[in-house]
């Protein structure tokens, strides 16, 4: 798993825990500790507007 340092809102809890479940055999995190452990203790999860449910509208209704 990359953990580059990027933007806060992208280092949250629950991406390093989806990356650490979706494991099957083996996982190794390439990033500084630092990066880790802010990842660890940022359990700011924000609202995303992907605009993901609009597009898979007009997906389906074609």
């Amino acid at each position: 798993m990359l953990a580059p340092q990027s933007s806060p809102m992208l280092l949250t809890r629950n991406l390093l825990y989806t990356g650490i479940t979706r494991a099957k055999k083996l996982l190794i995190i390439i990033g500084s500790e630092r990066i880790v452990d802010f990842m660890v203790n940022n359990v700011d999860s924000k609202k995303r507007n992907t605009g993901l449910e609009y597009k898979l509208r007009k997906v389906f209704e074609e």
